[in-house]
């Protein structure tokens, strides 16, 4: 494709004489010098109507821009702009572009030059008389920020809204934004007066009464009242006075009492309006204002403004080109940014000249960055906030990892419960997030993940430079320990995480870091550790050997005798610990993790780590734990055997000296042990905080902080089940002996706060739930439940199981109406006994269902169903409406006897279906169902709801039947499977 563009221009050169490609050809350097000269001399011009304009809009008199001169700027800018495409693209052309490329040149120096003549005569007046509402500002060009500023326009144009909160980190442009709109507002005359008002880092009360006084340019009536109320009363009077206004106060670090200051609120009957500009979540939320967050520019619109701020002719330069798109990635938070990339080298006094404007920009950046670093008043958390910087850049940190790593740095003081601690955790992590230090990364889950913006890190970085406690190559392609001399002797943290050091090489090694308290190595391929690393270094805490190739730790761990901290998670190939009395000496240990590794036995002396609050152990591997073991380990708050193991269970006496646990993760041999365990926590009135236990020999990954999982149980009569009443997951796998989840007999009509339940291979399960005891049971099972898988369940036959003999009406009565209210999606799979999924006395309890998921059913034939006595009670010409105002999808896979999804009677209400999918055999549906509006009553007729596709082969939607609706057809969408 490179040869296209020129071919062409050849081409079209030919047509005019010969001569003339010829001189585009041999003179394309007079043309480009000629057009440099036009450029330049454009250049000049513009910046000589700027001065001028300056100068006159800065003279006394509120004067603003004459429309023709702002026209004729931004024109120019954006010439130049296209000068600067010009200049790349005959620089990178070939010796066959050269007439094209002197056409090209030739063409935009005539378009140039016709452009200058129209240049505003510089001997006239730039500007004119503005209005009476105030003086324009002046301003820089808005990059990347037009989004943001068209929708606080939209915002001060809505008569509902009143306050506007404008939020984003340092730097970002928010100031520049609000510029222009003050400028805009001018101009529109729809307020009688604009007010701006700067509000510094440590303004007091007075200080901005004094600063909106000076704005309206009546200070001295404030300056001979001293007492705060009156000067309120005095300044309320002020803009009263001023009429309908809009106020912008730039730049608030904390709250602002309207009251306390004199500022009128907002109304309808005044008219006025307050925009404020913040870097703090918290100060728009407590004047709850309208919230506009602006963002981060993108690298490409970073790479522009870098541009017209060190000037056109760097654009010419290969060397610094690099420098500046790898930068602006980086100062965008570009996820496309090598972290190997080297700055290039500087090879000329011009181009070290060059750097400094670009490394004066950065420096800007940086400081207003940091002013939201120095807003946070709690030492900890500044030390909290740097801590990020340890990880590599764009590293996504889960919320829960992070405040793990501020409780071992000793950021968090000692609590009563780690509960306590983790949540002063989430209260800092909230904080960095309002300063717009941190930011949240959504994941298909939700919010779990935060992340730091590169220019943030920068800013970080730049703090950590100047301490000599700390050393952070984090992500840096190492492949070797940094040098000797890089270790300074006051080092107290090194990061040295997700780099290549495949060896630790004695001659490199540390020998003066008597300081050093935290030393992160995880994720590098290192194999072995030397005896002499860990010599000389009494003060180690942290020690960080994670997702490493290491197979054994040298003895000489024993050296670290004030260790708090050793993670060895994901050492795949970690087989034994060092045995007693090495581990034993680690006396100060409060944290284990030994999570994926290889150990087969507990090591001896692990029963003398009786400081141990966090403990978690690999059962894959693990052949036992030691009878004793535990009820040694008292101060556990956290314990965890992970993965399955059959060989390895827990005994609840073990279990029960551990008064001070948790969060706790293991498996019971059987029903009994479990039940001890549970017994023994609610007769200790302990509840844990967070667990996932299990029963039986299955090991499935829990999605809730609370869950249990129990397989195999087979005589549940006369043993009942004792569980935490909070559960919020339950598995049940393999118990045949149960034919429902909830009867009179079992204890899970009490989960209520059960969110999601699994039942797999369980085959004597008939339904989910009887209503045969409730008539005398005031039992609400099942009402906070929002997902329901059933998989595998042979005599399954109903979600809601009902006597024959009691009607519809009776059901409707019995079943409690809190009973799968909050229910979202139901899920089953090959459930051969159900043939209708959703009686229509159920569906006033599933009015928050939203998906529907069935495969392998083979006895379905109706998904929505309506009785016999239903029907006769209606009338066999009236419509059964089936309710369900949140469904949005329905999924059909092989179900060879589906019919219908609802009875022939009923009609579907539910607007927000986005989905109907058919797919493998459900040859016998034909129809698709009839649906009413949900607003308006009468007979179906051609309508769809809004959104709805239907996704299935073309094949199957053209068997379908549309003779009572023959137009219904058209009013749908139609998606082939087989383009997805």
């Amino acid at each position: 494709m490179e040869y296209v563009e020129p071919g062409v221009g050849i081409a079209n050169c030919l047509g005019p004489p010969l001569c003339k490609y010829l001189k585009y050809h041999r003179k394309l350097n007079d043309y480009v010098r000629n057009f440099g000269r036009i450029r330049d001399e454009l250049n000049c011009k513009m910046a000589d109507i700027e001065r001028q304009l300056k100068a006159e809009l800065l003279s006394p008199g509120g004067k603003i821009p004459k429309q023709g001169v702002e026209n004729w700027l931004k024109d120019a800018k954006e010439m130049i702009a296209e000068a600067q495409d010009v200049e790349i693209k005959v620089r990178n052309g070939r010796y066959l572009c050269r007439a094209w490329n002197g056409k090209l040149v030739d063409e935009k120096t005539r378009e140039m030059k016709e452009f200058l003549d129209k240049a505003p005569n510089a001997s006239e007046a730039l500007a004119m008389d503005g209005p009476s509402g105030g003086l324009p500002l002046p301003t820089s060009e808005l990059v990347g920020e037009e989004a943001a500023r068209k929708e606080i326009w939209a915002c001060l144009m809505q008569e509902e809204v009143k306050k506007i909160g404008v939020w984003g980190m340092g730097g970002v442009g928010k100031t520049t934004i609000m510029k222009h709109i003050h400028n805009d507002l001018l101009k529109e005359q729809r307020f009688e007066r604009v007010v701006w008002v700067a509000i510094s880092k440590e303004s007091s009360v007075m200080k901005v009464q004094d600063d909106i006084a000076s704005a309206l340019k009546l200070k001295e009536d404030l300056a001979i009242e001293g007492d705060k109320l009156r000067r309120a009363a005095i300044l309320s009077e002020m803009l009263k006075k001023v009429g309908k206004h809009v106020l912008i106060l730039d730049d608030v670090w904390d709250e602002v009492s309207l009251e306390e200051v004199g500022i009128p609120e907002p109304s309808d009957s005044n008219g006025c309006k307050l925009v404020l500009t913040t870097r703090s979540e918290h100060v728009y939320k407590y004047m709850d204002c309208t919230v506009i967050k602006v963002k981060p520019l993108s690298a490409q619109q970073a790479l522009t403004l870098f541009l017209s701020k060190v000037g056109p002719n760097i654009v010419q330069n290969r060397t610094l080109m690099p420098i500046f798109e790898a930068r602006c990635r980086r100062m965008c938070g570009s996820a496309s940014y090598n972290c190997r990339t080297p700055y290039l080298e500087k090879r000329t006094q011009g181009i070290e000249r060059d750097n400094r404007k670009v490394e004066g920009v950065e420096a800007k950046v940086i400081e207003r960055l940091k002013f939201s670093f120095d807003h946070l008043k709690d030492e900890k958390v500044k030390y909290c906030f740097l801590h990020c910087a340890l990880f590599p850049e764009d590293f996504e940190i889960w919320k829960d990892e992070l405040i793990e790593c501020w409780i071992e740095e000793g950021f968090i003081d000692d609590m009563a419960t780690r509960h306590e601690m983790e949540g002063k955790g989430h209260v800092i992590l909230k904080k960095l997030e309002d300063n717009c230090l941190l930011a949240n990364i959504t994941t298909e889950f939700g919010l779990h993940r935060i992340k730091m913006h590169d220019a943030v890190r920068d800013m970080a970085l730049s703090i950590t430079r100047m301490n000599p406690r700390y050393m952070i190559q984090a992500g840096s392609q190492l492949e070797e320990l940094p040098e000797k001399e890089q270790w300074s002797p006051d080092i107290e943290k090194v990061s040295l995480m997700y780099n290549s050091i495949s060896e630790v090489s004695i001659g490199v090694l540390p020998t003066k870091c008597q300081l050093l308290t935290t030393l992160l190595l995880r994720g590098n391929p290192v194999k072995k550790i030397p005896y002499s690393l860990f010599m000389n270094k009494p003060c180690l805490s942290v020690l960080n050997l994670s997702f490493t190739k290491i197979e054994s730790l040298p003895n000489s761990i024993s050296e670290l005798k004030n260790l708090t901290t050793l993670l060895l998670r994901g050492c795949y190939q970690l087989r034994d610990l060092p045995y007693l009395p090495c581990l034993s000496m680690l006396q100060e240990l409060k944290k284990l993790d030994l999570c994926g590794t290889k150990i087969e036995e507990v090591p001896e002396g692990m029963d003398m780590l009786i400081k141990l609050r966090y403990l978690d152990l690999p059962l894959l591997t693990l052949k036992e734990t030691p009878a004793g073991l535990l009820p040694k380990l008292i101060h556990l708050q956290h314990l965890g055997f992970h993965e399955n193991n059959e060989k390895t269970s827990l005994k609840a006496e073990e279990m029960e000296p551990l008064k001070k646990l948790e969060c706790f993760t293991g498996r019971f041999e059987d029903i009994n042990e479990f039940n001890k365990f549970i017994s023994s926590m609610q007769q200790s009135k302990k509840n844990l905080i967070k667990y996932s236990l299990q029963v039986g020999s299955s090991f499935m990954r829990a999605t809730r902080d609370k869950t249990v999982t129990i397989e195999g149980v087979q005589n549940w009569e006369g043993d009942l089940i004792m569980h935490p009443i909070e559960i919020q997951e339950l598995i049940i796998l393999k118990c045949d002996y149960l034919r429902s989840l909830v009867d009179d007999k079992s204890s899970f009509k009490n989960a209520i706060d059960l969110r999601v339940c699994w039942i797999w291979w369980c085959e004597g399960i008939e339904c989910v739930v009887s209503l045969f005891s409730f008539a005398s049971s005031s039992a609400h099972p099942f009402q906070s439940l929002e997902v329901l898988y059933l998989q595998y369940l042979p005599k399954l036959s109903a979600l809601i199981m009902k006597d024959e003999e009691i009607g519809s009406a009776t059901a409707s009565t019995l079943a409690p109406s809190t009973t799968f209210s909050h229910l979202k999606e139901i899920k089953i799979d090959s459930c051969s006994s159900m043939k209708t999924l959703l009686p229509h006395w159920l569906l006033p309890n599933l009015q928050n269902l939203e998906e529907i998921h069935l495969e392998a059913c083979r006895q379905l034939v109706e998904i929505l169903g309506a009785t016999t006595s239903e029907v006769e009670e209606k009338g066999s010409d009236a419509l059964i409406k089936f309710h369900l105002p949140k469904l949005r999808e329905l999924s059909f896979w092989e179900l060879p006897n589906l019919k219908s999804i609802c009875s022939k009677s009923g009609v579907m209400v539910c607007d927000s279906l986005q989905l109907i999918q058919v797919d493998g055999d459900c040859d016998k549906l034909k129809r698709i169902p009839p649906f009413v509006p949900l607003v308006g009553n009468g007979q179906p007729f051609a309508y769809a709801p809004p959104s709805l596709t239907i996704r299935s082969s073309t094949e199957w939607w053209e068997s379908l039947e549309w003779d009572d609706h023959p137009n219904f057809k058209n009013v749908f969408l139609l998606k082939p499977l087989e383009s997805f």
